[in-house]
């Protein structure tokens, strides 16, 4: 099976399946013999998420684009409740932010930046308000941790602790969501 091999400073090795492929990252010492081992012994797995990948792509290209009017719609909801929302849970977090931007996007459901400005994509409208609940609560614990440990986590829960279960809905249905902007 091909692969792309990256060595890097981390202490194990991992298996990530993309749509470009395999990636298989590995600690500096790694042999290729090791990484081939590795590999193999997961190979089932690999299969089975290259398929579940393919199925993704199939079903993405077959969902019915937003057009610009329901685009607009989007663009309307979300800059009326993302802000109010932010505010509550920066509030709860005693935490402030510079600003928050609406856009629509391929890839993700929000960001923070280290200027403090949060970033939403509009499609969270298309979402149960628990996954926008989720996703803002996941934006604004990063006013205060700039990284995903497990201190970060542990904040997010003890805001959301619904958050588990909302994030997972996000990834099994997220893909379909992103799928409907007609972004070329």
């Amino acid at each position: 099976m091909d692969y792309q091999l990256i060595r890097s400073r981390r202490r194990t090795i991992a298996v990530q399946v993309t749509d470009g492929g395999v990636i298989v990252r590995a600690p500096m010492r790694t042999s290729r013999r090791e990484a081939d081992a590795f590999v193999q012994r997961h190979a089932d797995w690999i299969a089975k998420q290259q398929q579940k990948r393919e199925q993704q792509r199939a079903a993405a290209s077959a969902v019915t684009k937003l057009n610009p009017a329901e685009l607009g719609e989007l663009y309307a909801r979300a800059r009326e409740s993302l802000p109010a929302r932010a505010r509550y849970y920066a509030g709860l977090l005693g935490e402030d932010f510079a600003g928050v931007t609406i856009r629509c996007q391929r890839t993700r459901w929000g960001s923070c930046s280290a200027k403090r400005n949060l970033n939403f994509n509009c499609l969270l409208m298309l979402t149960p308000p628990e996954v926008i609940d989720a996703v803002v609560v996941h934006e604004v614990c990063h006013l205060r941790e700039m990284n995903h440990s497990e201190r970060f986590y542990a904040l997010v829960l003890r805001l959301y602790p619904d958050y588990r279960r909302w994030d997972k809905w996000l990834k099994e249905n997220g893909r379909l969501l992103l799928a409907r902007a007609a972004i070329s």
